[in-house]
């Protein structure tokens, strides 16, 4: 049963490596984790610009990249649905389905939450017995988590938010009664900050938003007594926005990420088996979810060297005609000893006042890359939008 725990785990984490079979073995070392979903961008804007959020205007979708920013938004509340079928060039049955929503107390606070359900089809499975029998089943893992957060503004430009989340992990079998889905809880801590200067006589808006997300426990499912780690991540952001005139205005941002979480241990060449059996308890499943964030900046391998590698960077464009028409372009990169998903997004939103719909297109740049073509679209409703449409149909 752990066997193929295992296996489910190596096949999960395509999504998440997608590594060129050219990397050399003993420098490709990248940072895992389990729940790698909680990892994928779920909206088609950020999805666009190359995965960035930070410190983008907010948006009815900010729960994933900073929960901070709904303060900032102009609307009352709103609610958005997206969907993106993932790894389309392997299999056509794995999805993300994400839905998020908010509403603003008052003039200077937010309550919002998200749920996002994580598909990855049906996998057959076969355990051969010691008579030679073997018996095939077919299994639909998957995985959850639910959040809700709370923002505030301290000033009138800064914000602050808090969230938690509930993760639950489905992908094992119940063929053994040691094995049971993985339950975790985690929480986010969120800063913003938004304001304007004035260059060549127009005001510029100028944000930047730092978000870690997923300081919580870790995750076990069953069968032994080695918890993994879940995808706790920094993620660093700067945006500029510059309008041209009342109805053109153009934003870049860049995003920084670091995962929070230990490299795992690499055996030595003069290690025997039992030696690193004994370290990689000591210095990677025994080591708790807290000191694992202190002890990722500085447990790689190969030094400050290494450390920096771990570091993906995102920019991205945004080009808006009268907040209705939007086009995104956008770039991902992570180096290829770390993953080596590199590509290229682009996408295009229209807004109306009281949906909007946007949709996004991953182009890899990188070899054997099972992201590639990856789309995603998002559905909002502007509530306040709807209110307003309803009231005046009523009078």
């Amino acid at each position: 049963m752990k066997r193929n725990r295992h296996i489910l785990l190596l096949l999960f984490l395509i999504s998440a490596i997608g590594a060129s079979a050219q990397d050399k073995q003993n420098m490709f070392n990248p940072v895992t984790t389990s729940v790698t979903s909680l990892s994928i961008a779920p909206d088609a804007r950020g999805g666009g610009m190359g995965d960035v959020g930070a410190a983008t205007e907010a948006d009815v979708n900010s729960q994933y990249w900073n929960p901070a920013k709904y303060p900032f938004c102009v609307g009352r509340a709103g609610v958005a649905i997206s969907y993106t079928p993932w790894l389309r060039k392997l299999v056509n049955d794995i999805n993300l389905a994400n839905v998020a929503g908010f509403y603003r107390i008052g003039d200077y606070s937010a309550i919002s939450a998200s749920l996002r359900y994580f598909s990855l089809g049906e996998v057959s499975l076969y355990e051969d017995y010691a008579s030679g029998a073997t018996e095939g089943m077919t299994i639909n893992p998957y995985e959850f988590s639910v959040d809700a957060a709370y923002s505030r503004m301290l000033s009138d430009y800064f914000s602050m938010g808090v969230g938690m989340r509930f993760i639950f992990s489905d992908i094992t079998y119940n063929y053994e009664d040691e094995s049971s889905p993985g339950k975790a809880f985690a929480a986010d801590i969120a800063m913003y900050y938004n304001n304007y200067v004035m260059m060549a006589k127009r005001e510029c808006g100028i944000a930047v938003g730092l978000n870690i997300n997923n300081i919580g426990s870790k995750i076990t499912y069953g069968g032994d007594d080695n918890s993994e780690f879940i995808p706790t991540n920094l993620r660093l952001g700067l945006n500029f926005t510059i309008p041209f005139d009342d109805y053109n205005r153009f934003s870049i941002a860049a995003d920084a990420n670091k995962l929070l979480v230990p490299t795992y241990p690499k055996q030595g060449s003069d290690e025997s088996s039992n030696d690193f059996t004994d370290r990689v308890q000591r210095e990677y499943y025994d080591v708790s979810p807290i000191a694992g964030i202190f002890k990722s900046f500085h447990d790689a391998p190969n030094g400050f060297k290494e450390e920096l590698q771990e570091i993906q960077w995102s920019i991205g464009a945004e080009y808006s005609y009268n907040d209705r028409f939007f086009v995104r372009l956008g770039y991902h990169d992570e180096h290829e000893n770390k993953g080596n998903r590199k590509y290229i997004t682009a996408g295009a939103g229209f807004h109306m006042s009281v949906f909007s719909l946007d949709a996004s297109y991953v182009f890899s740049t990188a070899q054997s890359n099972p992201l590639d073509q990856t789309m995603r679209f998002t559905l909002g409703f502007d509530l306040d939008g709807m209110k307003d449409l309803f009231g005046r149909k009523r009078r």
